[in-house]
């Protein structure tokens, strides 16, 4: 029965448990590695396990990414210890762990089985499922759009000049004598409707 086992802290099959049994065990991307990872970020043949005193040493095969045993890069032979965190490349996280021995138990575990951990519990949802809103307010960093006023002042003042001519023009007309459009300057403006002799 399995001493030690591997337990997958990050990669593709995250909770997965590797017991470990067997003198020398291969870690790597190949099917018939005792202990197979399908990544691509792991060699074939990336590390190895050598049972040794009752304890188990992993060395490096001399793999692309590297093995790391917490956090430092192997460079040669090192013995494991419970509760080691192994690298397989940078994404690949190993819980390395000695399993508890039960003299009661009577089921086996072949060298190639895994079992996932149960999931750990997560914190209830709120009881809304989408989320209250917020008002909305503008990043004071966000570039504020300014309205280019300078047509609408044209316009309005445009708009007020037709008004005022319209209206002097009606005043000037409303005199019965005519004697208002001999006022300079709508005696121009008569000589060029009446003619020349509109104003003695």
């Amino acid at each position: 029965m399995a001493q030690f086992q591997f337990v997958m802290r990050s990669g593709p099959t995250p909770g997965v448990t590797f017991p470990l049994e067997g003198e020398q065990l291969i870690l790597g991307r190949d099917p018939s590695n005792s202990v197979a990872i399908n990544d691509a970020e792991i060699s074939r043949k990336h590390s190895r396990l050598t049972f040794q005193g009752g304890k188990y040493v992993l060395e490096d095969l001399g793999s692309t990414n590297g093995t790391f045993v917490n956090g430092q890069r192997l460079a040669g032979p090192v013995v494991l210890k419970p509760g080691d965190v192994i690298s397989l490349g940078e994404q690949i996280v190993l819980m390395y762990d000695a399993i508890n021995q039960d003299p009661g138990a009577t089921v086996a575990v072949s060298r190639k089985a895994v079992r996932p951990e149960p999931p750990l519990a997560q914190p209830s949802a709120p009881a809304y499922s989408t989320p209250p809103s917020t008002p909305y307010s503008p990043s004071p960093n966000a570039p504020v759009k300014k309205t280019n006023m300078l047509p609408i002042f044209i316009g309005i003042g445009v708009l007020v000049f037709i008004c005022l001519c319209i209206m002097v023009f009606l005043i000037v007309d409303a005199d019965p004598t005519g004697a208002r459009w001999c006022m300079f300057p709508f005696s121009i403006i008569a000589q060029m409707l009446r003619g020349a002799g509109a104003c003695p």
